[in-house]
C-alpha cells in the first residue's frame, strides 16, 4: 500500500514498486518502465503526496540514496537524506544556510523539487549543483540552470527528471547559534504542525503580494504581508475554511492552511475538500489558489474537475 509511503497515510497499492538507494539500478529500473506499457511515476518521501484510494495502476519507483558528506564550505547530499538529517548536519559542521528550515519534513530531492524554505529563506540559496536523470542520461544542472523562484524550480516542471544528488556551498558561523535559531523555530513548527499529526504541512502556497489584483491587495491589512507575501491562510481563513471537514480529512481550527487525517480519511474527501477551499477563496477574492501537494494515481480530469467544483 501507498499510504505507508505518504505523510497523509492515505493510498491504495502500486501494481508494482521498486526501491533503490543506488543511482544504476535505478536507472536500470526506470529504463524498464519507460519501455513497458505501463504508466509509472517516481516519488520521494511522501511528505507531499496525495495517491489515489485506488493507489497507481503501474509501476511506481523510489530512489532513496541518502548519504551526506562535507568538505570544506561545501556539502554532497543524495536526494533521499531526510531534510532534517541535513540541516543537523550543516549545523554540526557550523555551516550557515539551512537552519530555517528546520523542522520541514521530507527528502532533500523533494526540498529542491519545491524549493523548499521557511523564514525567509530558501533552499536555493544555498545550492551549487544538481545531479539528475533526465529520462535518457545522467546530468548537472548548475545553480541558475535549475530556475528557483518562490516554491518553484524546473524540476517541477519536468517531471520526468530524477533528482538524484546535490552540492550545496555554506557560510562558516557559529555552530551553537545556529542549533539555538533550528531549535526555536523547530519548537514552533512542532506546535503548529505535531510530528504525529497525518498531513502535509500547509497545503497551498502563500501569495506573492506585488502579483495580487489591486482590489485584493488593498483588503489585506499591513500586519499580515510577511516577507512580501500573504499567507494562503488569510484567505482561507476570512473564507471560513477553519473547521471544515468531510470524513476524516479535516482543516484545523486553529490554522485555515493545515488540513488533516484525522483517522480513516480517504483520498476522495481530501480532493474534494482541496476543491471546496479553492472554490470558497476564488468566489470571495477572485483568487486561485495553488497546491503544494503532488497526486499520484488520479485522472487528470479527475483533479480538474474537482478544480472546477464537481465531482469525480
Amino acid at each position: 500500500m501507498l499510504a505507508g509511503h505518504t505523510r497523509f497515510g492515505i493510498g491504495g497499492p502500486a501494481d508494482v514498486y521498486a526501491q533503490t538507494a543506488r543511482e544504476e539500478p535505478f536507472l536500470e529500473a526506470l529504463g524498464v518502465a519507460r519501455s513497458s506499457s505501463l504508466d509509472y511515476a517516481v516519488i520521494g518521501s511522501g511528505a507531499n503526496l496525495i495517491v489515489s484510494d485506488q493507489g497507481f495502476r503501474g509501476i511506481v519507483l523510489r530512489f532513496s540514496g541518502d548519504r551526506i558528506s562535507g568538505e570544506g564550505e561545501r556539502i554532497l547530499v543524495e536526494a533521499g537524506a531526510e531534510l532534517q538529517s541535513l540541516v543537523d548536519f550543516a549545523i554540526g559542521r557550523g555551516r550557515k544556510g539551512l537552519e530555517t528550515l528546520a523542522g520541514i519534513p521530507g527528502w532533500v530531492g523533494g526540498a529542491i523539487y519545491g524549493n523548499a524554505g521557511a523564514y525567509g529563506h530558501s533552499i536555493s540559496e544555498v545550492v551549487r549543483r544538481v545531479r539528475f536523470a533526465d529520462g535518457e542520461r545522467v546530468r548537472t544542472f548548475e545553480n541558475q540552470e535549475c530556475e528557483f523562484h518562490y516554491r518553484e524550480s524546473i524540476f517541477k516542471r519536468r517531471k520526468e527528471w530524477i533528482i538524484f544528488s546535490a552540492d550545496l556551498a555554506l557560510e562558516t558561523a557559529d555552530a551553537g547559534e545556529l542549533r539555538r535559531i533550528a531549535e526555536e523555530i523547530l519548537a514552533v513548527r512542532n506546535q503548529k504542525y505535531p510530528p504525529a499529526m497525518k498531513c502535509a504541512g500547509s497545503i497551498f502556497k502563500n501569495l506573492l503580494f506585488e502579483e495580487l489584483p489591486a482590489p485584493v491587495a488593498r483588503m489585506v491589512p499591513e500586519e499580515v504581508i510577511r516577507e512580501g507575501k500573504v499567507p494562503a491562510a488569510y484567505f482561507l481563513e476570512q473564507a471560513g475554511a477553519k473547521g471544515v471537514s468531510r470524513g476524516d480529512i479535516r482543516v484545523a481550527e486553529y490554522h485555515a492552511n493545515l488540513i488533516y487525517n484525522a483517522g480513516a480519511g480517504r483520498a476522495q474527501d481530501l480532493v474534494e475538500l482541496i476543491a471546496e477551499l479553492k472554490a470558497r477563496v476564488r468566489e470571495r477574492f477572485g483568487l486561485e489558489l495553488e497546491e503544494e501537494v503532488q497526486y499520484v494515481g488520479f485522472e487528470k480530469s479527475e483533479v480538474r474537475s474537482q478544480e472546477s467544483g464537481g465531482s469525480s
